[in-house]
């Protein structure tokens, strides 16, 4: 004898209340958790359902709802035979960890495989047909709650990507100041400068700072990482350097006092590549410290071209530095300067192969007599043609200074 007619009606009214729960659960925007709860006792109460596992494809198959089964089926794999499931299979002894299972049901929107149930003990009648709609409703319901929690990531991911955008425009306003607003250019003291981000903000950070009318100091930095992190970082590095401009002329006592400063902040996590220069026209002497950075080149009083090479190791990495050495130079009258950081020798061409520092320094040997401006344009004109349509994989800084 069939189910009566009452009995399917009873089922059915138990499915609309089960669909207007989980809608209610997902208007008031419960979290994935509380969802997939919801989903396990309305079938394990409602509908009688004795065994059930459900397997979900996130970042990889995941079980997120097991009850009625004799394995813990959360540290199981989904066997890449259900992987691509596109209909209902009955399952049969022999099939391993799924035996105790009937059907294996895939779970498809817009013919993508969200998940795949594993269900037995669905409510019968005398004949063995399922009671109500059966394995129908239990798709549309798995359907219902995996879509609305695939649209809560997806709104999750959009609200993460708005407010990463919101982050990435303050940070561009801050590097904005970071940089000179105005670089001289005379008779006596030409500087000019290029800076290419690898992303909308980047890690590099250069600065030309007038002491008073005889002294300024010069200086070029690379912090480790890229994007908002490394310029948030750079932008207090810029506002310590100015700090201690305003302490100290002492370049050795600023390179200290900084590296204390990045190796605190930083947690001896984040490191900084520095040069910094220090011109006395009054006294015509050039120091410098450079802490790890690529050596910039110099031609003094129109001599042959040398590496500034001479200093400590990266800022952050030790506190206190294990050495810091002085560069100084005497009788400096005139002099011409070039300083990058690593995202332009690190340029590559078709074959792999890096620009690298020498290709640099020969060019500046080659074109000593051109303004700053146009060293920087010849470079990168070099540089390009050497790479191709290979793209610069990192910040690219160029910092030239001349002094008449």
């Amino acid at each position: 004898m069939r189910s009566s007619s009452s009995e399917k009606t009873n089922i059915k009214e138990l499915e609309l209340n089960a669909l207007l729960e989980v809608t209610q659960a997902i208007n008031n925007n419960l979290p994935e958790e509380s969802l997939y709860k919801i989903y396990k006792f309305t079938l394990l109460a409602d509908f009688n359902i004795q065994k059930l596992a459900l397997f979900v494809m996130g970042n990889s198959w995941e079980c997120k709802v097991h009850f009625g089964v004799s394995d813990n089926f959360c540290k199981n794999n989904l066997p890449h035979d259900f992987s691509d499931l596109t209909e209902s299979i009955e399952l049969k002894e022999g099939d391993g960890r799924f035996d105790e299972f009937d059907l294996a049901i895939p779970v498809l929107h817009k013919k993508r495989l969200l998940a795949v149930v594993f269900v037995g003990g669905l409510q019968k009648d005398e004949l063995g047909e399922v009671l109500g709609s059966g394995t129908t409703f239990l798709e549309a319901l798995t359907n219902i709650i995996l879509v609305a929690i695939e649209n809560k990531k997806l709104a999750s991911k959009q609200l993460e990507q708005e407010a990463y955008k919101k982050e990435l425009e303050i940070a561009k306003q801050v590097q904005q100041y970071l940089f000179p607003k105005e670089l001289p250019k005379t008779n006596g003291l030409e500087i000019a400068a290029k800076y290419l981000p690898h992303h909308d903000v980047g890690g590099d950070y250069y600065d030309y700072i007038p002491l008073d009318d005889d002294k300024f100091i010069l200086c070029i930095a690379d912090v480790s990482g890229k994007g908002v992190p490394a310029a948030l970082m750079m932008s207090n590095f810029q506002a310590s350097l100015r700090t201690l401009v305003r302490k100290t002329h002492d370049l050795k006592e600023m390179v200290e006092d900084l590296n204390t400063q990045i190796n605190f902040s930083g947690n001896g996590e984040i490191f900084i590549t520095f040069f910094i220069a220090l011109y006395d026209k009054g006294d015509k002497t050039f120091e410098y410290i450079n802490c790890g950075h690529n050596p910039p080149v110099i031609a003094l009083n129109n001599e042959s071209v040398r590496l500034l090479d001479l200093g400590t190791t990266v800022l952050g990495m030790f506190c206190p530095l294990p050495f810091n050495s002085l560069g100084t130079f005497n009788d400096v009258e005139s002099f011409n300067l070039f300083c990058y950081t690593d995202g332009l020798s690190e340029s590559f061409d078709d074959n792999e192969e890096e620009f690298g520092p020498e290709r640099i320094e020969s060019i500046f040997s080659k074109n000593i007599t051109l303004s700053p401006g146009q060293m920087n344009d010849k470079i990168l004109m070099e540089i390009d043609s050497f790479r191709g349509e290979n793209q610069y994989r990192d910040d690219v800084t160029l910092l030239t200074c001349k002094v008449n």
